[in-house]
């Protein structure tokens, strides 16, 4: 069967369980947090192809540096063709760690929310500023290869500290500064904390930070090519595939709970699995609630014309 004639990112979790409960977060839709084995991750790497796929995320709903299994998976990677980055929360990220990711993950995107230590434990809650502090001075000096991002937190009460933050990065030479220009209500459970992206967007430009609304987009023509084939006109849905740790492959990477999978690593290739999503409609249950399903207008597209490898050289400006 012939292949997709389009690229996605894939959003990878190689664990639901997370050492944070921060409250941006719906974690208690997930009913059964568990890990990715080797042998399911292993998989995983074998139905990535540079053909179909432009990068990949380590994330998910989980923390990738609990696991147990960290210096392995980081392994198993290495060479791979396609691009890896990884999204932390900083607060396991050791020097030993970071020696061993450094080169093997292409960036490495950490969640911060303020410099105010009050701010931070309501919103990181579980994770010790400080240590985080400390890792990411570390992850300063250490990495070499693997580009360091800071991705700052939008929730209303992150917002007044918002210049101390980023001054406090930047006396330290960490200049690449992302943030979100939506607050995602993936779980409906940030109706009440709504900041308009239109603010959203004045921010990230007073502050010269990056937006990350493009980071899932590979180019014009592979969202041109989504758009045509796909039933369902959700441009956030097709441009990512999300692997569970269990191995599915899930509707959306906003099915907090895991509960619409439409394949598994196992059985099915990236391409024949979204060759079955192309032809379903939207979850009622899912994109009822979601604000990401019209995130990207007429501007925003004409802006996914500039490829995500030339979005990373504003990153290492």
């Amino acid at each position: 069967m012939p292949q997709v004639p389009y690229r996605i990112a894939v959003n990878v979790e190689w664990t639901s369980k997370c050492n944070a409960l921060c409250p941006m977060c719906p974690r208690d839709a997930i009913q059964q947090p568990q890990l990715m084995s080797l042998d399911t991750w292993r998989r995983t790497l074998g139905r990535i192809g540079a053909d179909e796929v432009f990068r990949v995320v380590i994330a998910g709903y989980g923390e990738a540096t609990t696991h147990p299994g960290f210096f392995e998976f980081i392994d198993a990677l290495r060479d791979h063709p396609v691009r890896f980055d990884m999204v932390s929360n900083g607060h396991l990220l050791d020097p030993d760690k970071l020696a061993h990711l450094d080169g093997a993950i292409g960036l490495l995107i950490v969640s911060f929310s303020s410099i105010d230590p009050e701010v931070y434990r309501r919103v990181h809650v579980n994770l010790d500023q400080a240590r985080v502090m400390a890792n990411l001075e570390a992850a300063r000096t250490m990495l070499k290869r693997t580009r360091l991002a800071i991705s700052l937190t939008p929730m209303p009460e992150c917002l007044p500290a918002l210049p101390d933050t980023i001054a406090w990065f930047k006396a330290r030479g960490i200049d690449a500064l992302t943030m979100s220009p939506t607050l995602y209500n993936r779980g409906g459970n940030l109706a009440d904390q709504g900041v308009a992206t239109r603010e959203l967007r004045q921010l990230i430009k007073r502050h010269k930070l990056r937006s990350q609304e493009l980071d899932f987009v590979p180019g014009a023509r592979d969202i041109y090519r989504q758009w045509r084939h796909n039933r369902y006109k959700c441009l956030p849905r097709n441009v990512d595939l999300f692997v569970a740790s269990s191995g599915e492959y899930l509707y959306c990477y906003n099915d907090v709970g895991h509960r619409h999978a439409i394949g598994n690593v196992v059985a099915d290739s990236i391409g024949d699995t979204l060759r079955r999503r192309q032809g379903m409609a939207a979850i009622a249950s899912l994109c009822g609630s979601c604000n990401m399903r019209d995130r990207y207008g007429a501007a925003e597209l004409a802006r996914a014309g500039v490829s995500y490898m030339r979005s990373l050289s504003g990153l290492a400006a």
